[in-house]
């Protein structure tokens, strides 16, 4: 049975449009010009496309510029969406004609036939209130977007500072927990000198925290709003109060802190911003995918491997192997990562594609930036709930380990030099003998001074074990 159907208008001519959607003819062309993904605008971004609507609509029945009646029905209609409703009306595929002037249409048709609707009029209609006449008054495709892209970055920032801050709290905590654990360091894979587990743990919250201040000053950047620039930024067709007052109403709306743009032409031309912001995003998730394989290198085993630490079993490791526990969420973290470099990569070349007075390839750039903000926070919000709140040390293994350490000689350097310490070194790895039992055997050091030399938890802080000597 065939859809129901509408026919409307635009300048290309008619077109069926379907009869119950809220969208119309600009938008169904899109939707049928781009069956490329299935990928739909992310909820962030129809969020904040709505934002710039609503308070373009509270500016203009400030001016005067629009009447109240027609103003009130596009805040009405904005405020439904807001609250959740009709968002499977924003239809068109993240990868769509440059600028993103589709997506703005689409915007632009559903609030204007959900006004119409609340004013008694059928979809379709587009009278009293036109797409373009009332509902894009004052705007175009060119400041729309970047002002969205830069208002849904802003929405994701505090969960993404809060899911962040969280992860290095665990971190912290868990390193209070276990700072009295003194393991084997390791430094190119290979046996260095002993470390607390509670300074590595700690040291990766320190990690994070470092990342989410570079992160939030990035950000920063990101409330100067170039709203009001029009088509090429220069305001043609816009109120002077206009810039002024959208910054007002926007920061009401949003709740954001934010400023209007010095050079409305500059915001418009680069998309600096938001690609030293999603590379932001991209250092976090180097250091965070650095931080989720270590995890599963410490907890690797249980026979074959570190076995140094224990994650959480949160599901069955293997469909064959019966009993195998794999560090799930650390693997889920590490592949998010990988997905927010590519991210970048996307954003980065894209941001270089401008040309003049405008950079077309917005779309691609708002999906990632925006793509990689949210899978971030997700990830960083799992990994502390489901994995890293739980974990727990294998006190015994690292001890261990940290025994047979051949880094061990290390300590022995300022009393016996160099050169013996490393003769110590490798006849300890060639006949699997303690470090500590070759040096009471071969008599390097006075009994009395093994102990105090080869003291484990002395090594893990600044100072020489045994105290300085002359060789």
């Amino acid at each position: 049975m065939a859809t129901p159907t509408r026919t409307e208008k635009d300048p290309l001519g008619e077109l069926a449009v379907p009869a119950d959607a809220l969208y119309g003819v600009q938008t169904e062309r899109a939707r049928q010009n781009f069956p490329i993904s299935g990928l739909r605008p992310l909820a962030v971004f129809v969020t904040a496309t709505v934002w710039i609507k609503k308070a373009a609509a509270l500016t203009h029945r400030e001016t005067g510029r629009l009447d109240g009646s027609r103003a009130d029905a596009i805040v009405r209609a904005a405020d439904e969406i807001l609250a959740g409703q009709h968002l499977d009306q924003f239809v068109v595929d993240v990868y769509q004609a440059g600028a993103g002037t589709s997506h703005n249409m689409n915007t632009n048709e559903v609030l204007a036939n959900r006004a119409n609707e609340l004013l008694g009029r059928p979809r379709g209609t587009y009278a009293p209130v036109h797409p373009n006449d009332h509902v894009n008054m004052a705007q175009s495709t060119n400041d729309v977007i970047p002002t969205a892209i830069r208002l849904a970055g802003l929405a994701q920032l505090g969960p993404l500072l809060d899911a962040g801050m969280t992860l290095a709290r665990t971190f912290r905590e868990k390193g209070g927990e276990y700072d009295g654990v003194v393991k084997a360091g390791r430094t190119h894979l290979q046996d260095a000198m002993p470390i607390r587990l509670g300074q590595e743990l700690r040291a990766y919250g320190e990690t994070l925290e470092r990342n989410l201040r570079r992160v939030t000053q990035a950000a920063d950047f990101l409330r100067d709003l170039g709203i009001g620039g029009s088509a090429v930024g220069t305001g043609v067709n816009v109120e002077p109060e206009y810039p002024g007052l959208m910054v007002r109403h926007l920061r009401e709306i949003s709740h954001l802190e934010l400023r209007e743009g010095r050079d409305r032409v500059q915001l418009m031309q680069s998309m600096g911003d938001v690609a030293a912001y999603s590379a932001q995003l991209k250092v976090l998730a180097l250091d965070l995918s650095k931080i989720a394989s270590d995890l599963r290198l410490l907890a690797s085993g249980p026979r074959t491997g570190l076995d140094e630490i224990l994650l959480p079993a949160v599901q069955p490791g293997s469909s064959i192997m019966p009993g195998k526990v794999n560090p799930s969420i650390p693997e889920m973290v590490n592949q998010v990562c990988l997905q927010v470099i590519g991210c970048d990569a996307s954003v980065a070349a894209a941001a270089e594609h401008g040309q003049l007075e405008l950079n077309v390839m917005m779309p691609v750039i708002a999906f990632n930036v925006l793509l990689a903000g949210q899978i971030l926070t997700a990830a960083m919000r799992v990994l502390a709930e489901r994995c890293v709140s739980g974990l727990t040390a294998n006190r015994e293994q690292c001890a261990y380990w940290v025994e047979r350490s051949a880094a061990l000689a290390t300590a022995l350097a300022p009393q016996i030099g160099y050169a013996r310490a490393a003769e110590v070194s490798k006849e300890s790895v060639k006949e699997n003998v303690l470090i500590r039992d070759l040096v009471r055997r071969e008599g390097l050091l006075p009994p009395d001074e093994i102990d105090q030399v080869l003291d484990l938890r002395k090594m893990t802080e600044i100072g020489v074990p045994g105290g300085a000597h002359g060789v």
